[in-house]
């Protein structure tokens, strides 16, 4: 059969459903005659594209009138919805109240280990280990030139950098995975875990100072920069780069120490702890500035002593996947 024989047929057998008015109309009496012809034979698309019948709209009118018509108030206390429609869930405080935090959950909090070894260090033998341990060292020079003794303001930056390298990490070790069909012992969650821990450490320190302009640019700028770099350092070498984080975060130690010198010397004000941080940490209600950078420095050497072991790992000649991440270290 012909595609004109096919088209004559199947106009035969829809012509009365779709022109079932007797006398031609025109305007608004012809669509009106026509849309429920032609809704059988497309209901979703009619149902997208034709107009409200006057019912709906006078519902639809109504309803925008009970709208204007709600307080402010009532407006503030309308629930927010997700991108289904669905009522978000209400999470609180173990005292019942609200937990007012969306970027994240009481489950992510927890309380810091600040009873590990603030003095650890590991000592740089081979090659690669003095090139990280001194390329690093060589960082520290103008950050203090720079920051001199604004602590708050070199903690941005320093978070800033630190996230970055899990993050990177954790990346290229997901794309490893999905290549090999293997699992990665634990260490794409432990990685993606010491990014969020790092995250939240800006988030707080954005409570106790906000960057200059030029602060902003250098963040920019070293990010920028550092991306790519440990991008591709990792892509050489795993255990050089894990080495290099590890020596990073001794340095972080180091600095969160002189930020607790200058609290305990009265150098810098003791002001009471963001909320954010209080309930990250699980803090009690008067903690202090000081009790956050202990808590931070805690959760750097936790770093510090996971990124040190990646590396050790890769010098015994294993690979992650072979040798269990360090769950829940920070």
């Amino acid at each position: 059969m012909s595609s004109r024989m096919a088209g004559a047929t199947l106009l035969r057998h829809l012509g009365p459903r779709l022109f079932a008015a007797a006398e031609p109309a025109s305007g608004l009496a012809a669509r009106s005659i026509m849309a429920p012809a032609a809704a059988r034979i497309l209901p979703a698309r009619m149902a997208s594209t034709a107009s409200a019948a006057p019912d709906a709209k006078e519902g639809a009118s109504a309803a925008a009138k009970t709208d204007s018509a709600a307080t402010p108030e009532q407006s503030k206390t309308k629930s927010v919805v997700s991108y289904w429609g669905i009522e978000s869930r209400k999470l609180v405080k173990p005292d019942g109240t609200e937990w007012p935090w969306f970027c994240f959950t009481p489950w992510d909090t927890y309380r810091a280990d600040t009873s590990i070894d603030m003095e650890k260090h590991h000592k740089p033998k081979s090659v690669p280990d003095k090139v990280a341990y001194y390329a690093v060292r060589s960082l520290r020079v103008p950050m203090d030139l720079f920051f001199q003794r604004r602590h708050a303001s070199h903690a941005l930056l320093l978070e800033t950098v630190a996230a970055v390298p899990p993050m990177v990490g954790g990346m290229l070790l997901h794309l490893r995975s999905l290549r090999r069909f293997e699992h990665s012992g634990g260490w794409i969650r432990a990685l993606m875990e010491e990014a969020e821990n790092e995250r939240m450490h800006l988030m707080t320190f954005l409570e106790v100072t906000q960057p200059n302009w030029w602060e902003r640019a250098l963040v920019m700028a070293a990010q920028g920069v550092f991306v790519n770099a440990y991008f591709v350092g990792y892509l050489v070498s795993p255990k050089f780069a894990h080495r290099f984080v590890g020596y990073l975060e001794e340095e972080a130690v180091h600095s969160y120490t002189e930020y607790l010198k200058d609290l305990e010397a009265g150098k810098i004000e003791n002001t009471p702890a963001p909320a954010i941080a209080i309930d990250y940490w699980r803090l009690p209600a008067d903690a202090t500035l000081k009790d956050v950078v202990t808590v931070i420095r805690a959760d750097e050497a936790h770093h510090r002593d996971a990124n040190h072991y990646a590396s050790d790992i890769h010098y015994q000649g294993l690979t992650l996947k072979e040798t269990p991440a360090p769950i829940g270290y920070h």
